[in-house]
């Protein structure tokens, strides 16, 4: 009989939550958990212990809570979430407040107040029953992690300066004031965009961090606020939704949202009458070879989630076109992460069956990075990352257009004359070409491998 102690990694939205309990007891607590609730259930089943209390550390900003979903799912948990910061609520609850002890087997499990990213942060000090004041670990939350610490600007421009004097005081009065031995284990890894320059490992030392994480080395608030405000990502348009959303309480939907399924001629009807916005999730070579006219590119690996968020209205529904159709499943839960329930149907037996209609295609062409090289000036080369990306270098005589603001940027651009777009690996390029085809450009390129290929061909580069 032992402690039990897994972290459940939820790619895309780089978000990491947590199952602790003990097996002689058969009791468990999953802490921030996403929507998609099976795979704690099913963890909780391997371990063989109950799920009874869902812990929270703040009003989540990147994605739909599954606190309420998961007890519903299971029946014998109840939520608890933190009263500090004068938090507020619009479901049923348990109240937090720092100083608060839940025991589960030897583990003792103590809630710290650490605003900063939010009023009402708390983190979760972890220690054996013989050892109460030493703890062994802190479930950080979004106020500490791997390099990095929460950003502190998401409420807007009015608590930002507040905020940032407290997440300050929260790194020094309280992590920095842990044994060195202690580990951290954060909500979220590298990628998320609640924190700028996560570190790749998903979890650490507060004595590694406090030698190494510039977040822990600033002792000048002037120079804190300088470095916490000036190196964040921008803000994804949905997170002041999710923010409305997990303090009012999420829909509980029971299973995964029902999604028709339509053959080719309903399913062409349906684009036709708009019956929703259409979203086709196979990867780019596949969308640039043939696609349904209008379609928006969003690949349907983890990175989804964040990309729906950015692009698409909460309450419209979606059309889907899939690899296949075994995928409808996987995809969906990747939509409801950020929000996305409504479904219009998804494309029976796929781009297949729609070929085999005789509907009409449209098409992506695709350029290698050597093709791009020797076309000189007869091209537009646009770079669709993210403004700290181009900033570390970039294709000589690209124009940058963050993805998310290219609808209003893309007047810039001649529509008579070739369009090559490229990112990173040509994920987001292929989301860029598909907006860029709506908006009228008909000449539009992806670059497969993007700006890792442009690099690892040995090419010059722009900062």
């Amino acid at each position: 009989m032992a402690l039990v102690f897994e972290r459940i990694q939820t790619e895309g939205i780089a978000e990491l939550s947590y199952l602790l309990g003990d097996d002689s007891d058969g009791v468990a607590a999953v802490f921030d958990p996403t929507p998609d609730v099976d795979k704690y259930v099913t963890l909780a089943r391997e371990k063989k212990v109950s799920i009874t209390h869902v812990f929270e550390t703040h009003i989540h900003a990147d994605l739909v809570s599954g606190a309420l979903e998961l007890c519903a799912r299971v029946g014998s948990a109840k939520v608890f979430v933190s009263h500090e910061g004068d938090a507020r609520y619009g479901f049923d609850h348990e109240k937090l407040k720092a100083g608060d002890k839940f025991t589960f087997g030897k583990t003792i499990v103590t809630v710290r107040h650490t605003p900063g990213h939010t009023p009402e942060h708390v983190s979760y000090e972890l220690a054996e029953k013989d050892h109460p004041d030493t703890p062994w670990g802190v479930l950080t939350g979004d106020s500490l992690f791997v390099n990095s610490a929460g950003r502190p600007d998401l409420l807007g421009s009015s608590e930002t300066e507040e905020l940032t004097r407290k997440l300050f005081e929260t790194l020094r009065g309280y992590f920095l004031a842990l044994p060195d031995s202690v580990v951290i284990h954060p909500a979220h890894a590298h990628g998320s965009p609640c924190g700028a320059d996560i570190g790749d490992r998903l979890e650490s030392t507060i004595g590694y961090e406090r030698k190494f994480n510039p977040y822990l080395q600033l002792t000048d608030f002037d120079k804190f606020r300088e470095h916490a405000l000036g190196c964040a990502p921008p803000v994804p348009k949905y997170y002041p939704l999710m923010k409305k959303l997990n303090a009012k309480g999420p829909e509980v939907l029971g299973n995964l949202p029902r999604v028709p399924g339509l053959p080719a001629k309903a399913f062409n009807e349906a684009v036709q009458k708009k019956a929703g916005v259409l979203v086709d999730t196979r990867m780019m070579l596949g969308f640039g070879g043939g696609h349904i006219k209008g379609a928006l590119s969003i690949g349907g690996t983890p990175m989804l989630s964040i990309w729906a968020g950015w692009l698409l209205e909460p309450d419209e529904p979606i059309l889907l076109v899939l690899d296949s159709d075994s995928k409808v499943d996987e995809v969906v839960k990747l939509f409801i992460r950020t929000g996305y329930t409504k479904f219009a149907g998804y494309l029976v037996g796929g781009m297949t069956a729609w070929d085999n209609a005789g509907f009409p295609l449209d098409e992506v062409g695709q350029m290698t990075v050597h093709e791009i090289k020797d076309a000189g000036t007869r091209l537009q080369i646009v770079d669709v990352r993210a403004p700290g990306e181009w900033k570390k270098g970039h294709i000589l005589g690209a124009v940058h257009m963050f993805l998310p603001e290219l609808r209003k940027e893309a007047a810039a651009l001649d529509k008579e004359k070739p369009v090559a777009v490229y990112c990173d690996s040509g994920y987001r390029a292929s989301i860029c070409t598909s907006i860029l085809k709506q908006e009228g450009f008909n000449c539009v390129c992806n670059v497969p491998g993007s700006w890792q290929a442009w690099k690892k061909a040995g090419f010059p580069s722009a900062k």
